[in-house]
């Protein structure tokens, strides 16, 4: 890890117990979530076997033919599955004009097995649908659902040691997640078989929609992160570590004491090769309402923004993300 990177390495297994090395990790977090609402964690214990078995499957699925991936599209009006290349421009979100992102997901949920009340109109139906799984590679559902559920537990994990470091209770992010609407999605950024349109990304620069973001990827450079200078900062690679950032709801939550960053994939300038990370988009659920932790907001500096719901502003988003 570069030693001139702003993002912290926090070393999780000093935070299992109370006591003074978990003070130690929930204030490096704290510090990490105030400069610039990124660190990569160590020390999570997910095994290796579930994080290598993720990979391999999405690897396995998006070296399959356009002809089959295809075949995995999204039900209408929902979410989970394939969306080709260049379907969506994450930009956008920001009202950024760009040419379509250099990337093709897979993206899955937690409701395969809930039966769901009919949608009231105001698109829980899309999250709660079940999932498209593919026919190949046939270790895909198993090895994606093995690793959806490690991630549901390091999450929320996380949202404990965060809600310490807000000085709230252990548990007081727990009603609101419960029932979370998480997606997990796998990126594929192949490699470039002509030049990249101007002001094209493999992912356009944008912040995350939700509470906290846990990624996995390969290796293969190409995530920048935006500093609090305004300069594009390469994030650091960790082996067996996840890069975890903050997204727009906790943002929110925190009255921007904490920030939702900027960040891009870029193509690399020599373009070497195809890259493939995981992300765990934690959502909180559908109707959770995001308004001002108490402890972030007084007299002098009022709630900066609006209630809203986790449903509603994630709708938004990708109403306006999506080609």
């Amino acid at each position: 890890m570069s030693p001139a990177s702003r993002i912290p390495l926090v070393d999780l297994a000093g935070a299992t117990e109370p006591g003074p090395g978990r003070d130690g990790v929930v204030a490096t977090i704290r510090q990490a979530c105030e400069d610039i609402g990124f660190l990569v964690i160590t020390g999570h214990g997910v095994a290796k076997s579930i994080v290598s078995g993720a990979e391999a499957a999405a690897r396995g699925f998006f070296a399959l033919s356009e002809e089959e991936k295809i075949r995995s599209i999204p039900v209408a009006g929902t979410w989970w599955g394939f969306t080709p290349p260049q379907g969506t421009a994450l930009a956008m979100a920001h009202d950024i004009e760009t040419p379509p992102d250099l990337c093709e997901t897979y993206s899955v949920s937690r409701f395969d097995h809930v039966v769901a009340a009919p949608d009231p109109g105001d698109g829980r139906g899309a999250f709660i649908a079940p999932n498209v799984w593919p026919d190949r590679p046939a270790e895909f559902r198993p090895a994606f659902e093995a690793y959806y559920t490690a991630m549901e537990g390091l999450a929320s994990r996380l949202m404990g040691l965060m809600a310490l470091a807000l000085g709230l209770d252990e548990n007081w992010f727990e009603d609101k997640i419960g029932d979370h609407i998480t997606g997990l999605t796998a990126l594929h950024y192949p490699v470039l078989d002509q030049p990249a349109l101007p002001g094209q990304s493999r992912r356009g620069e944008h912040t995350d929609w939700g509470s906290i973001t846990i990624l996995h990827h390969d290796g293969e450079p190409g995530l920048q992160v935006m500093s609090p200078d305004g300069s594009w900062e390469d994030a650091p690679t960790v082996p067996g570590a996840f890069v975890v950032n903050l997204g727009d709801l906790m943002a929110a939550w925190t009255n921007d004491r904490w920030t939702s960053t900027l960040h891009r994939v870029v193509v690399p300038a020599d373009d070497a090769g195809d890259r493939v990370s995981i992300a765990f988009f934690h959502q909180p659920d559908f109707d959770a309402r995001i308004e001002c932790i108490p402890t972030c907001t007084s007299v002098d500096d009022p709630p900066h923004h609006p209630p809203t719901t986790s449903g509603e502003w994630i709708m938004s988003m990708l109403t306006k993300t999506t080609c």
